[in-house]
């Protein structure tokens, strides 16, 4: 199971620039340990070498965007499927959400799967559905 962190800049980004509805999010794939705390954009990680299935700055995902009792979450629509082909794909440990619609590529989560993973050639990764990708409360 995958740990929730949040970025501490996306907050400010979802609420004065950020557009749920319109904008391209995106999961990008680390092997590096992301902070929150100074990370602010995609090119502040360093992220896997694209090939063999992963494209640099990850696939697309569907959000969907709810608020109850003044708190905004931010949730996958469908799963994100990564499959390794011609070769591997990692290893990864960490799957960074960002925005990549908005200029600079804000960063709002990421999920630290605990150890790194290496997919083999036809191997596949799902980033699940109904995940939360990022709230303000």
């Amino acid at each position: 199971m995958a740990t929730f962190n949040k970025y501490q800049n996306g907050v400010e980004v979802l609420v004065t620039t950020a557009n749920a509805s319109t904008d391209v999010f995106k999961f990008a794939l680390t092997n590096t340990a992301p902070n929150a705390a100074t990370h602010t954009q995609l090119a502040d990680i360093t992220q896997i070498a694209a090939g063999n299935g992963y494209v640099s700055g990850g696939p697309a995902v569907a959000v969907t965007g709810s608020e109850t009792g003044g708190t905004y979450t931010l949730s996958q629509d469908a799963t994100v499927t990564i499959t390794a082909s011609g070769g591997s794909v990692g290893p990864f440990r960490y799957v960074v959400f960002y925005d990549d619609t908005v200029a600079g590529d804000p960063l709002f989560s990421y999920f630290d799967y605990g150890s790194s993973i290496t997919l083999a050639d036809t191997e596949t990764f799902d980033i699940g559905a109904a995940s939360t990708l990022f709230t303000v409360a």
